[in-house]
């Protein structure tokens, strides 16, 4: 991967409710940096863009630490160009149409009308890019259920290369170990459950054999 550029997003996304409150999900961000730190052993220049998380940083990797989905898009589109793309990130779907300047009173009442606005999709925006694309653009499904054709569904949808497909129902988002399928339009590989470094090595590798391949 020498000489090659990745940008990987990792982590979840915080939306502010008000200066105390907010939306977010309950992803670690081991995975995404895991991925981040692979692709750096492999000789990469790695970009990783991360919502809050409670782990550190990887070595010989460009961090750039965001809260909201806008914030994550932003670094993402100053990062590019690059030669891969790994959304990980558990970007939060919605945001709160606007964030309270104070900490709402009348909880119940303020919360019960909350007015939601859909974030922008990073993976689909990356995916769809007209000039700039990467050569190769990895996306993670995160599922409880029909794993395998959830992904699929999301492979199309989001016109990503590839799809890491995850089931989500246990501990995979906080554990340290994960289980995956890595899903492409002509492939289908099941990753037994491994410590997520290894999970992270696999994928780099693939993507480093399809760079030299294309």
């Amino acid at each position: 991967m020498r000489g090659r550029r990745v940008i990987v997003t990792s982590g979840p996304t915080i939306e502010p409710i008000d200066p105390v409150r907010f939306l977010s999900n309950r992803s670690s961000g081991r995975q995404g940096h895991a991925i981040a730190a692979a692709f750096a052993a492999l000789g990469a220049d790695v970009t990783l863009v991360s919502g809050p998380v409670a782990i550190p940083d990887p070595e010989s990797v460009t961090t750039i630490h965001v809260e909201t989905a806008l914030e994550m898009l932003e670094a993402v589109t100053a990062a590019l160009p690059a030669d891969v793309f790994v959304g990980v990130a558990a970007v939060a779907d919605w945001r709160p149409a606007e964030a309270a300047a104070q900490k709402l009173k009348g909880e119940k009442a303020a919360m019960a009308s909350l007015t939601l606005t859909e974030n922008p999709d990073i993976l689909k925006t990356v995916a769809k890019l007209d000039q700039g694309r990467p050569a190769l653009v990895i996306g993670f499904a995160a599922e409880t259920h029909d794993v395998e054709r959830h992904a699929r569904e999301k492979l199309a949808r989001k016109g990503c290369d590839w799809i890491v497909a995850n089931d989500v129902s246990g501990d995979a988002m906080g554990g340290a170990d994960n289980a995956a399928m890595l899903i492409g339009p002509d492939r289908a590989e099941r990753w037994p459950r491994a410590p997520k470094a290894e999970i992270a090595r696999r994928l780099a590798e693939a993507a480093d054999l399809a760079l030299a391949r294309s």
